[in-house]
């Protein structure tokens, strides 16, 4: 058995790149994925799908960093899963021909790409996913054996790069209306540029978040007679959540987030020189775990509240809407229930069928209402058939038509066969001789 993972990555470049300009406002940087899954492994083959043609200033990164750009040419009817596809097969074809490559590195929040993460699984190779948590399917995310986040690969001092959300265009209307609309524009103008301002890395969630899955980690070990030691906690922790970051709590290292847990005095560490023994605390924690769907009604009011203007506008800005629920929900907070930013509560709904969200380099994270708004229509039930009485067989009159067939002619009487006579003896009496 492989004691080093032999990583072969494949990079779904116009999704990712489209993913980060909606969400992170930034371009994407194959380097960093490529650093963090060095940490894991060794990076053995390395391939990126787009149509290069179009993207010129991404071809000299890609050349840096060593990866083999795959040239996706669309058909004249357009191909919006050929690289999917390309990269499925391919991927597929290595886990067949080369024995020695035991794990796989998909850059990439499509959703479409579960079957293939589900396949190669079957086939005992560890997968990886790198994505970011605003876009990434989170049932992609669950079913890997690790998901990177991209959010998590920033560094504190990073900005992310945005640009000015573009006024919408009057779509008609008097003047009145136009102006209000112009001075709404304006007003979401200001909060974009305060976000841009503030465009470090997303807020850290509370420690205690966390406790609810180092307790079950640390319970998993006991019963299994083992020593919770640093690296074995953190590899348990990733087979009950594949999604777990230790920067989502604002630590470094997972070293790192060990020590603020045993300043928290959540947890009991003893040991030195990277040998630390994790043991929980008698009691255990009171904190449960964050529940997200507690957030989805809330949501759904007030995307109810505003439908007409969602339906008439195609869409709502991600942006816009926060700042709607915050409104109308004044306690909301997307870190209450276990996310980040709110566009990760956003995802999440997503994949509840609340929302449908669509990415637009220009206007950024476009909002939709989700197919649990438009149920299907019920089926038109059909009249009900008059039962008709059954009066049992009509009777024939003779001369008038009539669709039965006539009554059978009563039948017959047996005719009556008399006993036969007895059969004659065939002895016969002699003759009387006649006298004279």
């Amino acid at each position: 058995m492989q004691d080093r993972l032999n990583i072969a990555v494949f990079v779904d470049y116009d999704n990712i790149e489209i993913g980060l300009k909606s969400t992170l406002r930034r371009e994407f940087d194959v380097a960093l994925p490529l650093s963090a899954l060095k940490e894991r492994g060794d990076l053995v083959a390395k391939f990126a799908y787009a149509n290069w043609g179009r993207q010129e200033g991404a071809t000299r990164q890609m050349a840096e960093n060593a990866v083999q750009m795959v040239q996706r040419i669309p058909s004249p009817r357009g191909d919006k899963n050929g690289a999917d596809i390309n990269l499925a097969l391919d991927s597929l074809e290595m886990a067949f021909t080369h024995a020695h490559v035991n794990a796989f590195a998909i850059i990439s929040g499509d959703s479409d790409f579960i079957p293939l993460v589900n396949k190669l699984k079957e086939y005992g190779k560890t997968v990886f996913v790198v994505g970011g948590k605003a876009f990434t399917s989170t049932i992609l995310q669950q079913n890997c054996h690790e998901f990177i986040s991209y959010e998590s690969l920033l560094e504190d001092g990073d900005r992310i790069v945005a640009t000015p959300m573009p006024d919408r265009r009057d779509r008609g209307g008097d003047r009145g209306d136009r102006g209000d609309r112009e001075r709404g524009d304006r007003e979401r103008g200001d909060r974009g540029r305060d976000r841009r301002e503030k465009g470090q890395r997303p807020a850290p969630l509370d420690l205690t978040q966390a406790m609810p899955l180092v307790e079950r980690a640390l319970q998993v070990l006991e019963r299994r007679a083992v020593q919770p030691q640093l690296g074995l906690l953190k590899s348990t922790m990733l087979q009950l959540d594949p999604a777990f970051s230790e920067r989502a709590y604002g630590a470094n290292s997972f070293s790192d987030f060990i020590e603020r847990l045993k300043k928290a005095e959540f947890i009991n560490v003893s040991g030195s020189g990277g040998r630390y023994i994790i043991e929980r605390r008698g009691g255990g924690s009171d904190k449960a775990a964050p529940n997200p769907d507690e957030a989805l009604p809330g949501l759904r009011d007030v995307l109810e509240t505003h439908r007409f203007d969602i339906e008439v506008n195609d869409g709502v800005a991600a942006d816009e809407l926060e700042d709607w629920v915050k409104q109308e929900i004044t306690d909301f907070s997307p870190q209450k229930y276990g996310f980040q930013q709110f566009a990760e509560f956003l995802n999440y709904a997503q994949d509840k069928t609340v929302v449908r969200l669509t990415p637009d380099e220009d206007r950024g994270l476009i909002v939709f209402l989700g197919a649990e708004f438009y149920p299907p229509a019920l089926p038109v039930a059909e009249p009900e058939q008059m039962l008709e009485e059954d009066d049992g067989p009509q009777p024939i009159v003779e001369g008038q038509p009539t669709i039965f067939e006539p009554n059978p002619p009563p039948p017959k009487p047996k005719k009556q066969t008399r006993p036969r006579k007895a059969a004659a003896s065939t002895t016969r009496k002699p003759r009387k001789k006649k006298t004279d």
